[in-house]
């Protein structure tokens, strides 16, 4: 069983570029909001979400006043690391890091309100789902691993894997992470990511103020490290604002607030 787990690992190193894209740009940030925000942040036309383990906050985009909360049982929700409002429900990704085996969940929220709508369970044996987005008809997912706390030996990060379902959440397709964006997360894993408006997938880790632009490859298992934007989000969870094309939504922990940056576009 622990040779079958390590292939993942060694085919991310394998005919992947082994010398990081430069720094494309640095997005800016226009705004910042103060919040309770510790895991990330989500956003819609006229709402912004602090996202901390088992406590969701709805604020006003214009205004930064506080609209909503929801506080759950933290037995049940131990880690809701990101969320994204998807159709009409706020859709979160949500597991119980750093407890293991890893348990991963995708949970509904009403966008208002923020009552819990219902849950998705994924089981075990892949890692800690992380966030969850809606793209090309399909749901995308990444699971996390991770080297020490909240891992699950025989894997670590390099088995941070990416995963397309179908709408009855059935395992499509899966990618590796490659080696220039692995030597960047460890020990720890992806935190954030989600579609952009240009159709490019992007990424954001654990510790560092950058973003990694990816791409599915033409052919093989591991995704495609296109370059790197700089952003003043010290990774984390992150969130497109599809009402405002190129606003990208993050947080800064030493501070918790939620920044609003420009990514792509003008």
């Amino acid at each position: 069983m622990a040779a079958a787990l390590a292939d993942p690992a060694a085919a991310a190193g394998q005919g992947a570029a082994t010398e990081a894209p430069a720094f494309a740009s640095q997005a800016p940030t226009l705004r910042r909001y103060a919040s309770t925000a510790t895991q990330g942040a989500a956003v819609g036309p006229r709402d912004i979400y602090a996202v901390s383990n088992f406590r969701l906050v709805r604020y006003d985009k214009a205004t930064g006043e506080k609209r909503a909360e929801w506080t759950g049982d933290k037995a049940r929700f131990p880690h809701i690391n990101s969320c994204a409002l998807i159709a009409k429900d706020l859709v979160c990704a949500s597991s119980n890091f750093p407890a293991t085996p890893q348990v991963s969940t995708v949970e509904f929220f009403d966008p208002q309100s923020l009552a819990h709508r219902r849950s998705v369970a994924l089981g075990l044996g892949t890692g800690s789902i992380t966030w969850v987005d809606r793209h090309d008809g399909a749901w995308w997912a990444m699971f996390a691993n991770y080297d020490g706390r909240g891992g699950e030996p025989p894997r670590d990060h390099r088995h941070t894997t990416l995963v397309k379902f179908d709408d009855q959440w059935r395992r499509l397709e899966a990618w590796a992470l490659p080696a220039t964006v692995l030597a960047r997360v460890a020990p720890m894993s992806v935190s954030g990511g989600g579609w952009g408006p240009d159709g490019r997938l992007y990424l954001s880790g654990h510790d560092h103020p950058e973003l990694y632009v990816m791409a599915l490859p033409a052919g093989g298992g591991v995704l495609d490290h296109t370059s790197t934007i700089g952003m003043d989000a010290e990774g984390q969870a992150v969130d497109w604002d599809e009402s405002q094309p190129g606003m990208l939504y993050g947080i800064t922990r030493r501070t918790r607030e939620i920044l609003a940056m420009r990514v792509v576009g003008k």
